[in-house]
């Protein structure tokens, strides 16, 4: 079997590249990545029972066809992912992640490949009390440059739909937490773990502390992305997924069970007029997933690999 992934350097990519050889055995996995991150560990130590290709390269300016095709399902991860930065280089965003969406999909319609597409439950930034795939377009209110072009990445996806042979299936990912070789700290549960780890105030958006959000363990993320696979279940429709909607406040509590002293520091952020809301992930489960992650242990499993890093 033949996989592509695109951004396999990143937080999700560098434990997807990983596991895909327990699920598929003697499978081919193509990597591409710009490393503008420099993630280069992600590479390290790769298991030995699949055959590696690794191609440091912009997905929005390279040569895809030659890569994906053949392939059997490609994985588009490749994007510029911090939705809260994202004010300060909208057209960036722009730029990068919705050309690098349109070209994966164009070529996946040239070679006929199927796609899963990675895009994220900011989409809602809602005022309602529960939302799940079946909303309107009015109680779909990204609040982020980022949460906005996601929002135009899958309307792509679903008009090439209409008018090409074009098998995909896109996924609304709530925010990650969890280890890998790749991870980053920018997003709310992995930035907390760091900060109190380093005795330094969890920064907080002022109205944000008792509001539910969805949240998506990276053991769940990348099973999810192994079911579609080996299930085939490339539908062209939108599927919630995540393994449970928290308050922030839930979050600081179960750092505040491994870590002495946490404080708070409540700022100002732009994403900031959101009322409390749960996604719901029933249409995801119902063919056939199991949710079996759990955002306290990604916590802890966090804390416990940064402890030795500041002893006090």
């Amino acid at each position: 079997m033949k996989i592509v992934v695109t951004g396999a350097m990143g937080h999700i990519g560098s434990r997807l590249v990983r596991q895909i050889p327990t699920v598929f055995s003697d499978s081919e996995i193509f990597m591409i990545d710009s490393m503008l991150t420099q993630r280069y560990p992600s590479l390290f130590n790769l298991p030995e029972n699949a055959r590696y290709r690794f191609f440091e390269d912009d997905v929005v300016t390279m040569d895809l066809d030659s890569v994906i095709k053949g392939a059997d399902a490609v994985v588009h991860l490749a994007a510029i992912t911090d939705a809260a930065g994202s004010f300060d280089k909208k057209e960036q965003v722009e730029e990068n992640n919705y050309n690098a969406t349109t070209r994966i999909a164009d070529a996946c319609v040239r070679v006929g490949s199927p796609l899963i597409h990675l895009s994220s439950t900011s989409v809602y930034g809602t005022q309602d009390d529960v939302v799940d795939e079946e909303c309107s377009k009015e109680e779909l209110q990204p609040q982020s440059p980022y949460a906005e072009t996601k929002l135009k990445e899958e309307t792509y996806l679903t008009e090439l739909s209409d008018h090409q042979n074009f098998r995909y299936i896109i996924c609304r990912f709530g925010t990650i937490c969890g280890v890998s070789p790749g991870m980053r700290f920018h997003t709310a549960v992995n930035k907390f773990c760091w900060q109190a780890i380093m005795g330094q105030p969890l920064t907080i958006w002022k109205t944000a502390l008792h509001q539910k959000r969805p949240y998506l363990t990276l053991d769940d993320a990348i099973n999810a992305i192994c079911f579609i696979m080996e299930n085939n279940h490339f539908c062209n429709k939108i599927y919630n997924v995540l393994t449970d909607n928290k308050t922030v406040n839930d979050i600081v509590n179960s750092i505040k069970e491994k870590v002495d002293g946490v404080q708070i520091d409540y700022v100002e952020s732009k994403i900031m007029n959101q009322l409390s809301y749960e996604v719901i992930s029933q249409r995801f489960q119902d063919l056939g997933f199991h949710f079996g992650g759990s955002i306290h242990r990604s916590i802890v499993e966090t804390i416990e690999l940064l402890r030795q890093a500041n002893q006090r």
